[in-house]
């Protein structure tokens, strides 16, 4: 994405000559919550189809088709960073621990199991492959843990002066593409293998990418399949707090090396945690949940809509077949992990 930035004001005037920060933001602030907000209104119509899939889309469309205007540049990369981060935080108020321990712990250790493996597979598959270790990371966590989210958490973590922002619109776009086939393939391989109702549904929490994803499956299940999987998709949710905390720290090794020292646990990552908590802890009227889950997604949906104007579609073409290989072989691995987990727990 260009980021062309208003040149420095001569250094005998430069409050004068220097226009507001704040000013030249709101251009692309504004359109990424429009289409953002359109994206919602949207996404309820198109079965299986999330707001932050539809504010991507029309991200790639913008840069590929007309071109990001100058003017929208400042904003946009505000946007893909901080309000992503925003959305991770309220991502939070979606899990509630006591939830989640209904599950007992041997579905927690399930999930504990296919987010681990799922992670240190799919980048042992990439290195096998020969793919890019920062592309193989970013679809690793994407196909572990919750998708898009996870990807761009762990761009933020790993990336954090975007110098491969190519790899986070690569991963995103091939969660997009995997989680939307295991919508339909999900069901099928469980009816085909007999599966009861829940037992379907707890693979489907624990092997589908996307949150909105594993709804549209549970939706196809349904019954009590639906609510399983939600729970146990956000028990995975959970898990991108120590998994950001563990590339942190990572990072912050490699840093040390070259003078630099990122924070051990990233703010956003502690307001996540925050999140959790309250929502675990306190009695929340459902209005502000109501209030938290919809900002929560416009956020997300604006960050997608930025990172999608990154996109350049003959760049994404360069990437190759290895990483779609990849995300193939990640995608069967983190399936074939929870569903021999959750065999071994009914």
């Amino acid at each position: 994405m260009s980021r062309s930035v208003p040149a420095p004001a001569p250094s005998a005037a430069p409050a004068a000559a220097a226009p507001p920060a704040l000013p030249r933001l709101w251009p692309g602030l504004a359109v990424a919550l429009a289409v953002a907000a359109g994206s919602m209104l949207l996404a309820p119509r198109v079965p299986g189809v999330s707001a932050l899939l539809l504010a991507i889309v029309a991200g790639i469309a913008l840069a590929n088709l007309s071109g990001v205007p100058a003017a929208l540049a400042p904003g946009l990369s505000v946007a893909g960073k901080r309000l992503l981060r925003a959305g991770i935080v309220l991502l939070g108020l979606q899990v509630v621990l006591g939830d989640l321990l209904s599950l007992g712990l041997p579905m927690l250790a399930v999930v504990a199991a296919v987010v681990t493996g799922g992670v240190l597979g799919t980048v042992a598959l990439g290195r096998v492959l020969g793919v890019d270790r920062q592309l193989a990371l970013l679809v690793a966590c994407g196909f572990s843990i919750c998708g898009a989210a996870a990807v761009a958490a762990a761009a933020g973590v790993t990336d954090p002066e975007e110098r491969h922002e190519e790899h986070t619109v690569t991963a995103i776009a091939l969660v997009v593409l995997c989680g939307t086939v295991m919508i339909a393939a999900v069901p099928a391989l469980a009816a085909a293998l007999g599966l009861a109702p829940e037992t379907a549904g707890l693979w489907a929490g624990a092997s589908i990418h996307e949150v909105a994803q594993v709804v549209a499956a549970g939706g196809v299940l349904g019954g009590t399949a639906l609510t399983l999987a939600v729970i146990v998709k956000l028990a995975r949710v959970l898990m991108l707090a120590p998994v950001m905390a563990v590339l942190s720290l990572q990072q912050r090794r490699r840093g040390a090396a070259e003078g630099a020292r990122p924070p051990l646990v990233p703010l956003f990552v502690l307001g996540f945690l925050a999140m959790v908590a309250a929502r675990s802890l306190l009695p929340l009227p459902s209005p502000a949940l109501d209030l938290g889950a919809a900002l929560q997604t416009l956020l997300l949906a604006a960050a997608m809509f930025a990172l999608g104007t990154g996109v350049r579609l003959r760049s994404l073409l360069r990437v190759g077949v290895r990483p779609l290989v990849l995300a193939a072989l990640s995608t069967l691995l983190v399936a074939t992990l929870a569903l021999g987990g959750v065999l071994l727990t009914r």
